[in-house]
């Protein structure tokens, strides 16, 4: 066989497949076995794809039987499922550092939530509002700014979206660059290591199996159902498709996309009412964080109904862009809201259902969130899932790492067969007006852990200086304020949390600090850059 691949090579006229037909009648002529048609025998015939000189593997085509009706089933080193942040992270970590033959399934837009409609269009709509808030500033530093300049949102939109559809044909780009295949379409498990998906173009549906299968399909944000007429309402995906912005608008929520989302809807002048079932916003976050941010948004305007139980109902009075658009939410003590625009942001949901992840085995947690350990596995070997499907932490930038690991443990050398990421001390920022920052454990989480006696606190609120042209009134609307939170003798510091003017880039560095074990007396011991807000958590006492 090895003489007949030989000649195989050698022989470029003629179609590879009708040559090899040739050459296999000859060779099973001259020997003494039998004689096995070609399209009998067990030869996987190799499926003509661009190929890279970093990735020799070749897809091959199987028979798979029993349960299942004949059909071809296309085999891979590796399937990712999802084309979002952790699928695209730990499938270009696989195809373009390691050469594993790689399938990437998507059924959505390249890039998933972060690109479309979260991260990246937030943080451009961020920028947006705080654009607002410095052109009122300005007024203080003597600039005669008019007070109500006006804005094109519209046009704004537009190119908001033009960068996202860069970004969508940047990952495509990647992706094609590393030699990883891209199917459009729903996949769905139709044996333990057997994909079925239903590709977009209608034309029909193709199997696929690998010896390693990730589940990084993402999730999506929830809707009531028991309140009649919540679909009227949009969530977080709804809000980047607004063109002309509601002049009112209700957001149920306590979580970081409520507050990022009511934050720069107020920024620009929307009248926003955010419902809470609690006192305080941002429940999960240090109490420091808790009650300066929700008194802060008070401070400059959004009204916030506490104690929410939900909606006796919601209706669409009349149809349309921003003011056109009217709905009228009643809630259960029978008092009446009239608003532009409703927005759930009550949660999200893992996207399996489509999977059915039952005939793999793949066990699952309440809700739907698939159960991984540390090092992504599920229960089934062969079987991965990270990001959003398993509830770890739902951030971009863990998912993608996750998803690195993940690559280097099953792909890369001996030294990396134990990768995995530690979900601890691991920096975000909540793109709040103003920004929050924090890493690591809340001051009731480490008393938790440690004991009230075995944990120290160090503090401090102040005016950032950019608002010292400012009244003390609005001085007092926009605070900076800091926490440290230290264990044990030696102070390590077991949590960090910021808010205030430009804390989101100070994270980032001093995250890398906490992550590293810093100690109190190694801020302490840090050269302070001045007049600088960060210099106050090097010289916190």
């Amino acid at each position: 066989m090895y003489w007949l691949v030989g000649v195989y090579k050698t022989t470029m006229r003629a179609s590879a497949v009708e040559r090899l037909k040739v050459l296999s009648s000859q060779f099973f002529a001259s020997s003494s076995r039998p004689r096995i048609p070609l399209q009998q025998a067990s030869i996987p015939i190799p499926i003509s794809r661009p190929s890279s000189s970093r990735n020799s593997l070749t897809t091959s085509t199987k028979r798979f039987s029993g349960t299942m009706a004949p059909t071809d089933v296309k085999t891979y080193d590796y399937i990712v499922i999802g084309g979002g942040s952790g699928g695209s992270g730990t499938a270009r970590r696989a195809a373009g550092w390691y050469g594993a033959k790689t399938l990437l399934i998507e059924n959505g837009l390249s890039g998933g939530c972060c690109v479309n409609v979260g991260c990246v269009p937030k943080k451009i709509t961020w920028n947006f509002a705080a654009m607002a808030e410095a052109l009122r500033d300005s007024r203080d530093y003597g600039f005669d700014t008019p007070t109500n300049i006006p804005f094109d949102f519209a046009a704004f939109k537009k190119k908001r979206d033009s960068h996202i559809g860069g970004l969508n044909r940047a990952y495509e780009r990647n992706w094609d660059r590393e030699g990883i295949e891209l199917v459009r379409g729903t996949a769905k498990f139709v044996e333990e290591k057997v994909l079925e998906v239903e590709l977009e173009d209608g034309s029909g549906s193709v199997r696929y199996t690998a010896k390693h299968i990730c589940i990084a399909s993402g999730g999506f944000p929830l809707i009531p159902k028991e309140i009649p007429g919540a679909e009227f309402g949009i969530t977080n995906e709804g809000f980047f498709d607004i063109e002309v912005l509601p002049k009112k608008i209700a957001v149920v929520g306590a979580g970081y996309i409520a507050v990022e989302i009511a934050g720069m809807l107020n920024a620009v002048g929307v009248e926003v009412h955010m419902f809470i079932r609690g006192e305080k916003f941002l429940r999960t976050f240090d109490p420091m964080v808790q009650d300066t941010m929700t008194a802060r948004y008070e401070a400059v305007g959004v009204k916030i109904h506490k104690g929410y139980k939900g909606f006796e109902k919601v209706e669409k009075i009349s149809d349309g862009k921003g003011d056109e658009r009217v709905l009228k939410l009643t809630l259960q003590d029978g008092e009446e809201l009239v608003v532009n625009e409703l927005l759930w942001a009550i949660g999200r949901a893992p996207e399996t259902k489509s999977l059915d992840l039952e005939v793999a085995g793949v066990k699952t947690r309440e809700k739907g969130y698939i159960v991984a350990d540390q090092y992504q596995n599920t229960n089934v070997e062969g079987i991965y899932a990270l990001g959003d499907v398993t509830g770890q932490m739902e951030l971009t930038p863990v998912a993608i790492a996750a998803g690195r690991h993940l690559s280097n443990r099953l792909f890369g050398p001996p030294e990396l067969s134990t990768s995995y990421l530690p979900y601890e001390n691991i920096p975000t920022v909540v793109f709040a007006h103003p920004e929050i920052g924090t890493i690591g454990l809340t001051e009731p989480q480490a008393i938790a852990k440690y004991g009230a006696p075995n944990v120290k606190t160090y503090h401090t609120k102040f005016s950032a200086l950019f608002y010292e042209m400012s009244s003390s009134e609005e001085k007092k609307k926009n605070p900076t304020e800091f926490k440290i939170v230290c264990e044990g003798p030696e102070e390590k510091i077991v949590g960090l949390h910021l808010l205030g003017l430009g804390v989101g880039e100070m994270m980032q560095g001093f995250g890398v600090a906490v992550k590293m074990g810093a100690r109190k007396r190694d801020f302490d011991a840090c050269v302070a850059i001045h007049p600088t807000s960060a210099e106050e958590i090097v010289t916190m006492r």
